[in-house]
């Protein structure tokens, strides 16, 4: 008597391989039961299928149909949870604005706003510091001499102009920090943007903060303070 894998065989492999492209890559339940009918008219009568072969293939249709709606439902459980956590995140990024926040990124983005706060934190008192401001293309377009040179976070405006005292044009700029300690070592300096959120973005790659008319990704954020407290 042929079982299910031979008239599986017979029936859809057999026509998949006559007509290219019209076979199942995956096999759903009611695939399984139409494979079970047609073993059980297909059977021959003088030598029937077995009470305890066919009770074996039920159980594994029955293990099969568990599984799959188990898979759905974990899917839909996910997805649920999934919107849920995106729907807290962006009520609770609301409250946000008019935040002063740091951001971990030496990458500016000029887009016509009066300036920028540039931050930077040095492990001790410096003897020497410089701020060097470069263009998408690595030109240097600005070098800046703070005039706070203690230990601790600091920070200073730049108003988006060269070292000839003109405005810069549109674009992506970086800066760096230089510092060199009181007894003539350079420093290892943290540098960031510090900025005030004007408002909220949902966009399809998540929640975005919008600090002088720049986009920002949450995940830039490393601390989140009152205005008065920066």
């Amino acid at each position: 008597m042929s079982d299910i894998s031979s008239i599986l065989g017979s029936q859809f492999t057999g026509s998949a391989n006559s007509t290219e492209g019209t076979g199942k890559s995956e096999l759903g339940k009611d695939d399984f039961l139409k494979l079970m009918i047609t073993q059980l008219k297909y059977q021959d009568p003088l030598n029937p299928m077995e009470s305890n072969e066919y009770a074996s293939q039920l159980a594994q249709f029955s293990s099969l149909e568990q599984l799959s709606n188990l898979n759905e439902n974990v899917t839909n459980s996910i997805d649920a949870n999934y919107y849920l956590t995106q729907s807290i995140n962006n009520t609770m990024s609301a409250t946000l604005i008019g935040k002063d926040v740091k951001l971990t990124t030496n990458a500016i983005t000029y887009n016509g706003q009066d300036s920028v706060d540039l931050g930077y934190t040095l492990p001790a008192d410096a003897s020497e510091l410089t701020i060097k401001i470069y263009d998408e293309y690595g030109n240097l377009v600005n070098t800046v001499t703070p005039d706070k040179k203690t230990e601790g976070d600091s920070k200073l405006s730049w108003d988006f102009t060269d070292n000839n005292g003109s405005k810069v044009g549109i674009g992506n700029y970086t800066f760096e920090v230089a510092a060199t300690s009181t007894n003539g070592t350079d420093m290892t300096v943290d540098n960031y943007l510090v900025g005030t959120i004007g408002g909220i973005k949902f966009t399809e790659e998540g929640t975005m903060l919008m600090i002088g008319n720049v986009a920002y990704s949450v995940a830039q954020i490393t601390e989140i303070f009152n205005p008065d407290e920066g």
